[in-house]
């Protein structure tokens, strides 16, 4: 028994429910790693599961005891199983184990259970008195009293994030980064202790909890001898392991900052952290740990935490170090003001990875591509490293294949053979250009607060980053550097782009929701400006066939000027704090919904009867032993299914219940 993925039968796609499907990643290669790569992957897997509890934790006050009360009901009910209501309960439990908690990952609704209130309550009092109290819950009446309103009331903590122009943004959220205090506090607190003359500025926020206690506001920092402590502790103890079977010294480097970071919740150490992890672009197997993106914080403040565990796809990273060694050229060459760009890009890393185990907010559905650190002074003096995760990109394209949804929403035949001919290879390298070079390319003018959008940072971030791709999708350049077969391949980008971005992304929002995420406003404010500033030369079209909707673009060359001048503007918002101006252009093009539209998307893209989500089912790493315990290699299984892996990760993992 070895772990060689080619040893095993592999199958991509798993089970479905509700609106999700449950797909499986193979581990390209991973046979080819040393015994000592392959056992500091195992490691640093474990360093990523045992962050799972604190994502939870994030994501709603009281999802682990959600989680943990219908795992138990799940496992010990003694009633009919085949119950309409029983099976609803079990579809509600695995939108939590997708979700880490009741709302949605995507669109931040909370679930409304389709089973009835009684049957939730019979089904805990009929619970053996063994299985009480609950990780310190209480008995079924106290558990009762206190989450009854949390499920079923559709008011009550409604929604994860909110966004919505004119509320209190924390008030109304009901992620667990915030408690007792309104948003104007929170704002204010963070102004009174932000140094706006350091030039290497921390992270303000990034770790801890707001709170209000005897009227003043405090935080309370997420770290070893804090708050998510035990989880923590865990985390260090399986990065020290790691530290035996590190590559290199850089790799001991980040790991002992990593772990000092999170024994001290001191953001210099963070900053330090980063410094550290940036400059290694030489090793084989590589990591994210730690409290990072901040997109679940309506504020953009918190980071969610999330771990995934990588190795180097030889071949894929060819292609992204034929990108990044072309950094400078991108950079002189966008069309944004000269004031606003880099005059020096430095350490621009881009590589294609494998990923080998998703953890927290990476779990189960994860990115295809990923560019960090997000502080922009670290990006200017010491560079940014981008990843495309080349396995993630391979399953999701495998179980698109037959669908439908080509033939249902692009226009024409010819359309159909540009896409179905030149799409994989253009999405990857707008994925690339995006996270190789779109989130590191130009620059804030001095004394811009990098959290001055406030709520519309996001957006506008990823909003810029898009549009360097797509900029770039079409440039002679790719063509010269042999990144693309030839000039007209970006069209088919250009197409699934539009179409996206005006019709079928609807198909991820509930009918009558305006859209939440800040991916998918991005992508929504793209295609609406550009059609909306196009048509007067009807560079893109809606048309009706058949009674229904489709993109036609009349002219990709001026579709392409247009996103020039957009990227220009965004970059302009970004580079001057300009919070009125991303407000105003978000607000205008990236929220609202057409309900006629909106309804036409989602019956079409119903018929098809395609899940509009996707997450991953994680494989089961092994160490293998012979007869005198030595470690002789670490063995792959992927046929642990979606159920066994959540319930074994409740119990193997669980810190914080």
């Amino acid at each position: 028994m070895n772990g060689d993925i080619n040893e095993r039968p592999f199958v991509y796609t798993d089970e479905r429910f509700s609106d999700l499907q449950l797909l499986r990643y193979r581990l390209d290669n991973f046979g080819e790693l040393t015994l000592r790569q392959k056992r500091y992957v195992f490691c640093l897997s474990q360093a990523t599961l045992f962050g799972r509890d604190i994502t939870f934790d994030q994501f709603g006050k009281y999802n682990l005891k959600i989680r943990k009360v219908l795992e138990t009901i799940y496992i010990n009910y003694n009633g009919d199983r085949e119950t309409s209501d029983f099976k609803a309960l079990v579809v509600y439990l695995k939108r939590v184990w997708f979700s880490s908690g009741i709302y949605h990952h995507y669109g931040c609704d909370k679930f409304i259970p389709e089973f009835s209130k009684d049957f939730f309550i019979n089904a805990i009092l009929s619970l053996d008195t063994s299985c009480f109290p609950l990780g310190g819950y209480g008995n079924a009446s106290e558990i009762c009293e206190e989450l009854l309103p949390v499920i079923f009331d559709p008011d009550l903590l409604s929604v994860k994030v909110n966004k919505k122009d004119g509320e209190d943004l924390v008030k109304t959220s009901a992620c667990n980064f915030y408690d007792g205090v309104s948003q104007n506090e929170v704002e204010n607190y963070y102004l009174s202790i932000k140094d706006v003359e350091d030039k290497e500025p921390l992270s303000y926020g990034l770790n801890t909890t707001v709170v209000k206690e005897n009227g003043k506001i405090k935080e309370e920092t997420w770290y070893l001898e804090g708050k998510y402590g035990a989880a923590i502790k865990q985390i260090i103890y399986w990065l020290k392991e790691a530290l035996k079977f590190a590559e290199n010294e850089k790799q001991k480097n980040i790991i002992n900052a990593l772990i000092r970071y999170y024994q001290t919740g001191d953001l210099r150490e963070f900053n330090n952290y980063c410094i550290e992890w940036v400059g290694d672009n030489d090793s084989h197997v590589d990591f994210i740990n730690g409290f990072i993106e901040v997109y679940d914080d309506p504020l953009g403040l918190k980071g969610t935490w999330e771990g995934l565990v990588e190795y180097l796809d030889v071949k894929g990273t060819e292609r992204t170090k034929l990108i990044s060694e072309n950094a400078q050229w991108f950079e002189d060459n966008s069309p944004i003001d000269p004031k606003f760009k880099k005059q020096k890009v430095n350490g621009v890393s881009a590589r294609v990875i494998c990923a080998a185990m998703l953890g927290g907010g990476e779990y189960p559905s994860t990115a295809i591509g990923i560019n960090l650190p997000n502080a922009d002074w670290i990006r200017a003096a010491h560079g940014s490293k981008s990843i495309t995760i080349s396995n993630i990109i391979s399953a999701y394209n495998e179980a698109a294949k037959g669908n439908g949804f080509t033939d249902e929403f692009v226009i024409d035949e010819s359309t159909k053979q540009m896409i179905k001919e030149y799409g994989d290879i253009c999405d990857v390298i707008h994925t690339d250009l995006h996270e190789c070079l779109g989130h590191g390319s130009g620059r804030l003018l001095e004394g811009v607060d990098p959290d001055a959008l406030k709520a519309y940072g996001n957006t506008i971030e990823e909003t810029r980053a898009d549009l360097f791709g797509l900029y770039y999708a079409a440039d002679e350049k790719l063509v010269e550097l042999g990144l693309v077969p030839n000039k007209k391949a970006y069209k088919s980008e250009y197409y699934t782009y539009m179409m996206n971005g005006l019709l079928t992304q609807l198909a991820r929002i509930q009918k009558g929701n305006n859209i939440e995420e800040a991916h998918m406003r991005n992508r929504a404010l793209i295609a609406h400006w550009c059609y909306e500033k196009g048509k007067a030369d009807n560079v893109v079209e809606l048309v009706k066939r058949n009674n229904k909707t489709y993109v036609k673009i009349n002219s990709y060359e001026q579709l392409r000027n247009l996103f020039a001048t957009l990227l220009a503007e965004i970059q302009r918002i970004k580079s001057e704090g300009d919070y009125e101006a991303a407000r105003d252009i978000v607000e205008r093009y990236g929220i609202k919904v057409d309900l006629t539209l909106h309804e036409e998307i989602l019956e079409r893209y119903h018929k098809l009867g395609i899940p509009p989500y996707k997450g991953f089912i994680n494989p089961v790493l092994t160490p293998v032993t012979d007869k005198d315990g030595n470690v002789t290699d670490i063995a792959i299984d992927h046929s642990e299914s979606y159920e066994h892996q959540m319930l074994r990760y409740s119990k193997e993992y669980a810190t914080l219940i």
